[in-house]
């Protein structure tokens, strides 16, 4: 049986061997990548296998942190500058408008309302979502690093580091796709346990 079916599944109650239908797994989303337009310039980056076979298979929960903090659509776009290990986000084309703290607390209170969210796939790249290799600027805004890690995303892992956490490029490859959707089911079913 392949993951994803193992996803809509039947678990035993305590004490008894038969199965009961158990409530699907809950996955926060980048909204982008559900085909909701609230990226900076009004569009979306739909990833036709989270929209498709995995919709079918769990609740997703999208969430775009930029539209979040009250970030217009369409929108001046950000990028992070200053240390990889805590950039600062700013307007790409005007610096001045400095949304850092605004994400951080969005962030902050996003994760710890979270509920019972069982993982979360990130849009790869965003200064607000992505989850490794994010560009960071110069000070300057002449060179850039690949050594970031999205506002948002950070607060998320840091907070959650048990979470099953992945970018949506990754859910292209069946390897890193099946890992992550098996740390979604573990997850699901977890037991309390300090951290998750």
């Amino acid at each position: 049986m392949s993951i994803e079916k193992q996803l809509i599944c039947t678990r035993p109650a305590p004490g008894d061997e038969q199965a009961v239908p158990c409530a699907r797994a809950r996955v926060g989303v980048s909204a982008c990548l559900l085909g909701q337009r609230v990226r900076f310039d009004g569009g979306h980056k739909r990833n036709d296998f989270l929209t498709g076979p995995l919709a079918d298979f769990l609740e997703l929960v999208p969430v775009c942190p930029e539209v979040g903090i009250g970030m217009g659509i369409p929108r001046p776009p950000i990028r992070l500058v200053g240390d990889p290990e805590r950039p600062r986000a700013v307007g790409v084309d005007d610096a001045t408008p400095d949304v850092t703290e605004r994400l951080l607390s969005f962030a902050r209170r996003h994760v710890a309302a979270l509920g019972d969210i069982s993982g979360y796939v990130l849009k790869r790249n965003s200064p607000s979502c992505g989850m490794e290799g994010v560009k960071v600027h110069d000070s300057k805004g002449t060179t850039a690093e690949r050594r970031g890690i999205g506002i948002f995303a950070r607060v998320l892992m840091e907070t959650k580091p048990l979470l099953p956490v992945v970018e949506e490029a990754q859910l292209h490859d069946p390897v890193l796709r099946e890992h992550f959707l098996t740390r979604v089911l573990v997850y699901h079913f977890r037991l309390p346990v300090a951290g998750m």
